[in-house]
């Protein structure tokens, strides 16, 4: 497709529009005022975003850009730009565009230098319609390779045949419109400032169609962005939670456009950047060097959006089932015996344990793969009894390695040194920083030699204390240094016009791959686990980007035991769900500072509901674990963790569909209900996939919480009342409110003190009924601990339904794992009567009938009757037969008599 000298053409199989528009032939020594003043508020563009700088009149039109003064007596907001871009500010023509097979090329051509140093003249713009949902737009220098993120992405083979999308493109200035067909919605317009691409500062800017942002992360802040002048940095930092850039770069957000169709745009690159939001609605992402590379996903409601976002960095590893258990862990246990005696007061009282952790305390003058051989003397054999008890055992790493001791007594900085795989300076020899055990030099985990010398380190530390999991922190990296001993070097990399960086590397020097460490790190671990166990890893990291699901969790970081740090950590897991990363929490109880029995008690109950369940604190605090605790606060938390251990099996499922499909484990209301806009901005509720309602108390004192039901019927999960829209619930210190949306078969278990145990346990199948009587659900189920267990086949997958007053199972997947899963109960919320009769297998069977007067519920017996009590709605035996043969063949459809169960009717 040629670029014609004049007006447009239009291409009506791409859906593209080329369009030209006269633009300023040089930069204006300045700006006529008539065109300054006519560029409204929202929609000036900062023309001088650097900080630090008193941005004067001179400095802005030397730019040959606005100034126009910020009066607060005329009612100007706060973060208004004083400088700006004027409507003619010259930049980039689009020269030439032709069609590709995939898509389109075009050529770019500055006609005028850009006010940073080294811009580039001419640039190459490709597109490509990789999928009907998924557009592919990149810029880069025309002429010279730049750096790209070494991140696997998928290739298209062929052109979208019924893209979702149009495409329009201005010549002078260049810009493109990107349209969604069915509504017409603008969904990016970046004709409205101009696009600068110099060596280390690029910038581009868009439209919004809408103010409902999400994404854009690592920040404390509210799940819903702010667009009122909001400037959000990117660039991964070792800090205490605050509104500031914190451990991880996600440049990408989830868009809610009116109607309910959403969208999602990720721009892979991994340079510092900052992303610049304001009221217009529009956004200007900046960063300092790569490329412009676009991923654009049309949904179009937001679960669709996070698929396919998924569908381009890497769907989540499945976790093993115990990573899913509870975790405790403290920074200052200070021996092994002390670490030993928590777990053996958590059995004293049953409370349920999967995995104890250590911190850095566990290790010699804190070096990595060491333990101290006095204080931690025993840790070989705690780590014996519990894995003798079910448990397992997760220690802390740190990437920084000690570079101090005398040759030849500390072999992973010796070997290291050897083979060469620390980052280096521009000079070549090891960037030596400081962290926990002083001086110490960074393994390069770019480089493939360091992974294996990163495995060797392992499995010698493995045959002396064989651990489960693995805790990766400080891996920003974290430098107690301003760079390193000898400073930042002078030079274009540490002294750019925009953010500084710092180290070499081998892939890339260090301003390239700095937001990538803790990802690289990640794959480097996982693979050792794999290699050293057998079995899938659990890895959990600080720092993180993109396709980091592929291979750990997440914690929030350094978080303080107070109260609003508890009500942070929900719109930051909300953000980490559109991540990709679902194996995600926070440090219950918080990690510094004294907690109260209060908080702690709140904030176990909703750590409960995190899907990465860790108690964690610091050092020279009083310890937070349930045992130390009164009797009351002790038993309400043991209550809860029940309550988890009881889910297990619905939220093992739910990985199971994040891994398969890139579904969402912990998720917000609106991806549910995306036609209801008063679920935009809720971030204090929560979802377990589409059909458990979470609903924390986060204040203190309260007796009382108000939670947003969305149109619908929902069930208390204990006493199986309904409830609907905003509605205020009892929450006594014992208590956190769970709902369960009407239409849903949830698959629970009997619990136990551990995973393990649980796993054993009969199924406890709880159906709650639509209006119409409908209801459904699914069960992933395996050893939970194999690797690639769906890959290989090595599973049963089992979906339930209800309809017409008949109970079905359907295995569509089965081995040898399910012939030791047998149904104990079957609990059936919203039956309008009570039933005359109830049959299984075509026999009729005693059960029960609780009418509560608000909604009932039948439980379905085996041999006798036994009432559904509010406390325990799902306590009905239900014992099937055994028909381990049928369960072990490769059959698509089976019913429920599969595993002995058959319809129950009458009802």
């Amino acid at each position: 497709l040629s670029m014609p000298g004049q007006g447009g053409i239009f291409n009506a199989t791409a859906g593209i529009r080329v369009s030209h528009k006269c633009g300023a032939s040089g930069l204006p020594a300045s700006t006529p005022p008539e065109k300054c003043s006519s560029v409204t508020e929202p929609l000036r563009f900062d023309c001088y975003p650097e900080r630090n700088v008193v941005v004067t009149q001179e400095l802005c039109e030397a730019r040959g850009c606005c100034f126009i003064e910020r009066d607060q007596a005329s009612g100007s907001r706060q973060g208004v730009p004083w400088c700006f871009y004027p409507p003619d500010f010259p930049s980039y023509v689009l020269e030439s565009l032709n069609q590709t097979e995939l898509g389109m090329v075009g050529l770019l051509r500055r006609k005028v230098k850009a006010y940073y140093p080294r811009d580039i003249e001419t640039l190459q713009l490709s597109v490509e319609f990789e999928t009907d949902t998924r557009l592919h737009i990149k810029i880069t220098d025309s002429s010279s390779p730049r750096y790209e993120v070494p991140l696997q992405v998928p290739r298209a083979m062929k052109r979208a045949e019924n893209p979702a999308y149009s495409l329009d493109f201005s010549r002078e200035p260049f810009g493109l419109v990107l349209k969604r067909r069915a509504s017409g919605v603008v969904l990016l317009n970046t004709t409205v400032a101009p696009l600068i691409f110099a060596d280390q500062f690029l910038q581009i800017s868009t439209t919004l169609p809408s103010t409902f942002l999400y994404g854009l992360g690592e920040h404390r802040s509210s799940f819903l962005h702010s667009l009122d002048w909001n400037t959000l940095t990117l660039w991964a930092r070792d800090v205490p939670p605050t509104s500031y850039n914190l451990y991880g770069s996600h440049p990408f957000y989830l868009l809610m456009e009116e109607g309910g169709a959403a969208h999602g745009v990720f721009l892979l690159n991994s340079n510092a950047m900052e992303v610049a939001l304001q009221p217009a609605p529009s956004l200007t992402w900046r960063t300092i060097g790569g490329i412009l590379d676009f991923y654009i996903f049309l949904g179009p409601d937001p679960n669709m959006v996070i698929q396919q976002y998924q569908q381009v960095i890497g769907l989540p590893a499945m976790p093993p089932l115990w990573g899913l258990g509870f975790h405790l862990c403290r920074w200052g246990y200070g021996t092994s015996n002390e670490t030993w005696q928590t777990v053996k007061a958590m059995r004293n009282y049953q409370i349920p344990q999967d995995a104890q952790w250590n911190d850095i305390d566990y290790m010699e003058g804190y070096r990595d793969f060491t333990f101290d051989p006095q204080a931690f003397s025993t840790l070989p054999q705690l780590v014996e009894d519990l894995h003798k008890h079910g448990q397992h055992y997760v220690m802390i790493l740190d990437p920084g390695i000690s570079s101090t001791n005398p040759r030849g007594s500390y072999w992973p900085f010796d070997e290291g040194l050897r083979r060469g795989i620390f980052i280096n300076t521009t000079e070549g020899q090891p960037l030596i920083g400081q962290v926990w055990p002083g001086l110490t030099a960074f393994p390069d985990f770019s480089n493939q030699d360091t992974h294996q010398w990163w495995l060797e380190n392992l499995k010698r530390f493995h045959a002396h204390v064989p651990f489960d999991g693995l805790w990766i922190d400080m891996n920003e990296p974290s430098d107690f240094m301003d760079g390193s001993v000898d400073g930042c070097p002078a030079g274009d990399l540490d002294k750019p016009p925009y953010v500084p960086g710092k180290k070499g590397q081998n892939a890339s020097v260090h301003y390239n791959l700095h937001n990538l460490y803790g990802l690289m790190e990640a794959k480097a671990t996982a693979s050792a686990l794999i290699q050293i166990r057998g079995k899938r890893p659990f890895v959990i990291s600080r720092s993180t980007f993109p396709s980091q699901g592929r291979y750990s969790g997440h914690w929030l970081g350094d978080n303080r035991s107070e109260w609003k740090d508890m009500s942070w950590s929900v719109p930051g897991l909300l953000s980490f769900s559109l991540f990709g990363i679902p194996l995600v929490g926070a440090d219950i109880c918080g990690f510094s500072g004294t907690t109260s029995e209060e908080l702690c008690t709140r904030w176990m109950q909703l750590g409960a509901f995190y899907p990465f369940a860790r108690n964690h604190n610091t050092q020279n605090e009083k310890a937070q674990d349930p045992t130390v605790f009164s009797s009351e606060v002790r038993t309400a938390m043991k209550e809860v963790l029940l309550t988890r251990y009881t889910l297990l099996p619905f939220l093992y499922t739910l990985f199971h569909r994040a891994h398969l499909l890139g579904d969402t484990v912990m998720r917000p209301l609106f991806f549910e209900f995306p036609q209801d806009m008063v679920t935009y901005s809720i971030d204090r509720q929560f979802l377990w996939g589409e059909s458990l309602l979470v609903t924390p108390v986060l204040e203190p004192g309260a007796d009382s919480v108000i939670g947003y039901f969305p149109r619908g019927l929902w069930y208390d999960y204990y006493t199986v009342r309904s409830g609907a829209y905003w509605e205020v619930g009892p929450a006594p210190l014992d208590h956190i409110n769970l709902h369960i949306r009407e239409g849903a078969v949830l698959p629970t278990q009997k619990p136990e003190t551990t995973s393990g145990a649980s796993r054993g346990n009969p199924l406890r199948l709880v159906a709650a009924l639509s209006p119409n009587a409908v209801a459904w659900g699914d069960l992933f189920w395996d050893d939970g601990e194999s690797l690639d267990s769906f890959e290989k086949d090595n599973y049963s997958y089992l979906v339930f339904n209800v309809t017409q007053n008949v109970f079905t199972s359907t295995v569509l997947h089965a081995n040898v794992e399910a012939t030791y899963v047998t149904v104990d109960t079957l609990t059936v919320y919203g039956v309008r009567g009570p039933p005359t009769r109830v049959t299984i297998n075509g026999e009729e069977h005693p059960f029960s009938y609780l009418d509560n007067q608000v909604s009932p519920a039948l439980c379905v017996l085996h041999s006798q009757p036994h009432p559904c009590s509010p406390q325990a709605p799902l306590a009905v035996p239900y014992v099937p037969h055994s028909r381990p043969a049928v369960m072990c063949q490769r059959t698509n459809t089976a019913s429920l008599s599969a595993m002995g169960l058959a319809p129950c009717t009458g009802y």
